[in-house]
This record gives structure tokens, C-alpha cells and sequence, in this order.
């Protein structure tokens, strides 16, 4: 149901709940300040845009998102991608490809396909979610250092070769701002939960610096002093040869607003024992990718920190997502010239907390306890994001699942020869539909497939039938475990059918189930196999083999059951 969250929780809502929502989105819109300021310059862009990321997305995805709770603006989760498409392609490559990625993220809502994230591999989202943390660390060293170093290397190992070499130019005052940053968060919740560890260390970092001048470098030093007001909307002019190369990046930015966004709202809904609208997040995730970056933003996504911290304060309903867009553009307007006095230690110390929890190490370890195939993906995606790119690993690391999962398939997937099974006496004694319970005629071959019968299959089907020494007169494929079928596997068949009806061989299909049985209608196969030759249980399938060699027909034991009948699929 593609319907905002906000219009049905304003439809009963009560001045209480205001007061509440007032005092959440309040704190969040605090807790935001110095992560959205962090997050911006940890992707290579000026702190002002992370701010007005959080002002603009913020309130979009608040006021148009399918959940209650959920709490919109950059997050560590692009800041890979983010300055790697800034490295390679400019800001306006950026802005134009944050906006593709809102279009195709409206385009996955609308085509209702947001319960469709949830079947991206666990080990994937943790690889690349891990690799994000080392590279956020990683990247922060050089400030909460103090070091010397004009031109920081954008890759991995040349960024740490790097930080090594110039270890020698260690700032002591940056240094101490930084750990002191670090003990004011990781002590402060012992003080008070109302009041976040980050701003309490912005601000006193900021006044230690500023009053006794230390030497270290902030905000302004860098990038000069903030604008205190939101910029005029600006679209940007991109070539078409220019779109074509962004397509990659914007799909990148899309997979990983989907993820991060619906995963928030899934915590959320445990929190508040609600349920979100996947659908219409995504909507609402794209609406905001598509106008924040004409205000000069970044990508967007839903925050699960700043969420969480909206629901333990009290915020129930939308509106707290949207005070807290107004309570950083007030604060952006009216305090936003300070923000120019900041340390960069004190936000590196920021971000370094943040890959602390981003890189869900407990997860990670307890995930190279799993099958094999799940840590060889796990590693792959993790390596790849360091060591490549977030956009190489995303797609080696699906395509890598994607071919295991095929694998794993492919091995469940059996197929026998149940006649030769009946010689040697290994069939199932306790199964009624067993076919040691049937007269089998003689020159009549069953073959039984047991699992979904698709191409990673197909293969084993063809060199499971070569086994037979002798070119029967009448070949049974018993379909009864089998409940899906592709179009690799009806091809299989098809082609069988063909060459068995030049070879004289009939061919019957026994115990066919719904779907396999509308594929072959679907795919016009059923005057290819004949409708005379496909039966709902393996009864019928032996008598006509008896009919076809010119014998009476038995009646089906007392005990056996149907599978599907053929007329049902027809009704």
C-alpha cells in the first residue's frame, strides 16, 4: 500500500504524543549535528552538504516514508561510494548519479519490490557493511592523528603505506582531543541518555581548542566557514555519454539506500512493535535522493542509530523525523558559522565510534563459523570493498551467492532410476506410492526426479538417463518431488520427447504438480508431449505403458494417494 506513514498516525493523533515527538525529534536533530557534518567529510565532500542532507532527505523520507519511526540523512554506509564516485567523476557526477539511484528507487517501490531486498545473502550485507567500517577507520586515522600528509591516498593499502611513513608528524594536541572525544563517549550515557556522547564532545572539544588555542586543525581551516543558510536548488548539466557511465555507481547508491533503509525500519518495528510499508519507504527513500541533491546533498538513506535513538526518546510518529530536520536548519541558520571552529579530531574520534558498531564484528566472527560457501562469500565481498571497490564487491558477492545457492540446488536435486532401484531392493518399504508396490511391465523404464528441476539440474537429468544400457519402449519421468520447474528444464524435455519419438520410445510424465504443469501449458508444451501422455499419480502412467505395449490394465493399490490430478490444474 503505497500510503505515507504520516497520513494514517496524524489521523488520531493527540497533543501528548506532539509533546513527545517534540522532545525526540529535538535530541535526534542534536545527535545528527556532528554525524552528518562527519559523514560529509569522510565522503570528500564540505560539511555544509552533509547538513543539508539531513535537513532536506530528512524530512522527506519523515514526512512521505512507510514507517513510523524512521530517521532519514547520510550514513557511513556511502561514504565508500561516495567518494570514489567524487574521485572518479566529479560532484556533479555525484549529484547526477544520487538522483538516477532515487529513480530507481521509486521504480522498485512502485513495482512493489521492496520485500524482494530481504533475499539479498546475510553474508554479503555483512561483508560489505564490515569492509565500510576499516575503510571509515582507516580513513580517519590521519586526522585523529594530527598528521602531515597533503594528499591522502584514496586506496587501502597505498592510504595506510601512507600513514606509516609519515607516522613521525603525530600532532599531541590533536591526539589528545581525539581521545579525549573518545572517553566523553564512551562515558557520558553513565551521566545522562537524554543529552548524546557525540555533541557533548563536539562542543567541549570545540571550546577547549578554541580557548587555548591549539594548535590543530578544524572546519575552517579546511574548508573555510559554513554557509548559514540552504542553498537555491541547481540542476546539474550532464552529457548522455556521461549517464551511461553512471549507471553503475546510481544502481550501487540504490541497492544500498534499500538495504540500509529497510533494515532501519525492520529494527524499528521490533522497537515499537509496529510493522513499516516497504514499498512506500523505498518511494519515499527515492523522492529524497532525487531532490536533496539539488539543495547540494548527498546520498540518503534511513539511519538505524538516530532511529533507534528517536525511539527511546519518546518519538512515535513522523512528525519527530521532520522536528528534527527543522532543528538542524534552525541550528544550520543560526549557529552554523561556529561549526567553522570544530577539530577534525573531535570528528574523527566521531567516526572512528561509528565503524566500531558499523563493523559488527561479533557478527562477522560468528558468521566464519558458517557453512563453507557462506564464509567464502563473506570474505570475497569483505576483501573486494577494502582492497577494490564497494560496487566490484556488491556484484561479485551477489553473483558469487547467486552461483552457490544454484550449487546447493543442483545438489538436492536428485535424479534416479526407480526401476533399477525395484531390482535392487532399495526403495522405500513404509512409502504407498512406492513403485516396488506396482507391477512395472517389462520393457518399461521409471525415472523419478526429486527436487526443483532447473538449469543447475538439468545437466545431472541428462547424464542420469545415458546410464540406461537399452533404449526402453516406454520411459516414465516421475515428477512427484519436483515442485518448480524452469525453462532450462522444459527444454530438457522437450528435447527428450522429440528424440524419443523419433527413436520410437514413448514418453510419460507421472505425479505432475501445479507448477510444472502450468509452465508446460505456458510454454504451448502440451500437444509437444501429448495431453494423453501426462498424469497426476504413477498408476495411471503404468497402465497406459500397458496400454501402449498391448497389455490389460491393473488397478492401483488400496493404498496409494494421488498427487495432482491433471483435471485440477485445468479447473
Amino acid at each position: 500500500m503505497l500510503v505515507p506513514k504520516s497520513i494514517t498516525t496524524l489521523r488520531v493523533y493527540s497533543r501528548p504524543q506532539f509533546a513527545s515527538d517534540l522532545v525526540a525529534g529535538i535530541i535526534v536533530g542534536i545527535v545528527a549535528l556532528p554525524l552528518a557534518i562527519a559523514f560529509a567529510m569522510a565522503s570528500g565532500v564540505t560539511p555544509d552538504r552533509g547538513l543539508y542532507t539531513a535537513i532536506v532527505a530528512g524530512f522527506i523520507v519523515s514526512a512521505l516514508g512507510g514507517s513510523r519511526v524512521q530517521i532519514g540523512g547520510p550514513t557511513g554506509a556511502f561514504v565508500v561510494i561516495v567518494y570514489g564516485i567524487i574521485q572518479r567523476y566529479g560532484i556533479d557526477g555525484l549529484v547526477v548519479a544520487t538522483m538516477m539511484a532515487g529513480v530507481i528507487l521509486v521504480v522498485l517501490g512502485v513495482a512493489k519490490l521492496g520485500a524482494a531486498i530481504k533475499f539479498i545473502p546475510h553474508s554479503v550485507v555483512v561483508g560489505f557493511t564490515s569492509g565500510i567500517a576499516v575503510i571509515i577507520f582507516s580513513s580517519e586515522v590521519k586526522d585523529f592523528l594530527g598528521l602531515r600528509i597533503e594528499n591522502l591516498p584514496a586506496d587501502f593499502i597505498p592510504k595506510w603505506r601512507a600513514l606509516v611513513t609519515h607516522w613521525g608528524s603525530v600532532n599531541p594536541a590533536a591526539v589528545a582531543l581525539g581521545v579525549g572525544s573518545l572517553l566523553v563517549m564512551g562515558l557520558w550515557p553513565r551521566v545522562s541518555r537524554r543529552i548524546p556522547g557525540p555533541f557533548v564532545a563536539l562542543i567541549a572539544a570545540t571550546g577547549i581548542a578554541t580557548w587555548f588555542h591549539l594548535p590543530v586543525e578544524t572546519i575552517g581551516t579546511r574548508f573555510g566557514a559554513i554557509s548559514a543558510s540552504l542553498p537555491h536548488p541547481v540542476f546539474p548539466h550532464v552529457t548522455f555519454k556521461q549517464l551511461t557511465l553512471l549507471i553503475p555507481p546510481a544502481f550501487t547508491i540504490a541497492l544500498l539506500a534499500a538495504v540500509e533503509s529497510l533494515l532501519s525500519a525492520v529494527v524499528a518495528d521490533g522497537m515499537i512493535g509496529g510493522r513499516h510499508r516497504s514499498n512506500m519507504e523505498l518511494v519515499a527513500q527515492g523522492i529524497a535522493n532525487i531532490v536533496s541533491p539539488m539543495f547540494g546533498g548527498i546520498p540518503a538513506t534511513g539511519a538505524i542509530a538516530r532511529t533507534a535513538t528517536n525511539v527511546k526518546n519518546g518519538g512515535r510518529t513522523p512528525v519527530a523525523g521532520m522536528i528534527h530536520s527543522v532543528t538542524l536548519l534552525l541550528i544550520t541558520l543560526f549557529f552554523g558559522k561556529w561549526a567553522a571552529l570544530i577539530p577534525l579530531s573531535t570528528l574523527a574520534a566521531i567516526l572512528v565510534i561509528v565503524a566500531y558498531h558499523m563493523s559488527e564484528w561479533r557478527t562477522f566472527r560468528s558468521e566464519l563459523t558458517a557453512p563453507k560457501s557462506d564464509v567464502a562469500v563473506l570474505l570475497t565481498t569483505f576483501l573486494l570493498t577494502v582492497i577494490v571497490d564497494l560496487t566490484v564487491a556488491i556484484e561479485v558477492g551477489m553473483v558469487l551467492a547467486a552461483f552457490l545457492f544454484m550449487r546447493r540446488m543442483a545438489e538436492v536435486t536428485n535424479v534416479s532410476s526407480v526401476t533399477r532401484e525395484l531390482a535392487d531392493g532399495d526403495e522405500d518399504e513404509e512409502d504407498p506410492n512406492a513403485i516396488r508396490r506396482r507391477a512395472v511391465p517389462s520393457g518399461v523404464e521409471v525415472f523419478e526426479i526429486s527436487g526443483p528441476f532447473f538449469f543447475g539440474a538439468a545437466e545431472q537429468f541428462k547424464d542420469t538417463l545415458n546410464q540406461v544400457a537399452r533404449k526402453p519402449k516406454v520411459l516414465i519421468i516421475r515428477m512427484r518431488d519436483v515442485p518448480a520447474i524452469d525453462s532450462t528444464g522444459l527444454h530438457v524435455l522437450h528435447e527428450l520427447s522429440r528424440r524419443y519419438r523419433s527413436e520410437g520410445t514413448l514418453l510419460l510424465l507421472s505425479d505432475v504438480h501445479a507448477q510444472p504443469m502450468f509452465a508446460i501449458v505456458r510454454h504451448d508444451m502440451l500437444e509437444d508431449f501429448g495431453e494423453a501422455n501426462l498424469f497426476g499419480n504413477i498408476d495411471d502412467a503404468l497402465n497406459r505403458a500397458r496400454e501402449y505395449l498391448g497389455q490389460e490394465p491393473v488397478p492401483a493399490p488400496a493404498t496409494a494417494t494421488p498427487t495432482v490430478a491433471r483435471e485440477a490444474v485445468r479447473d
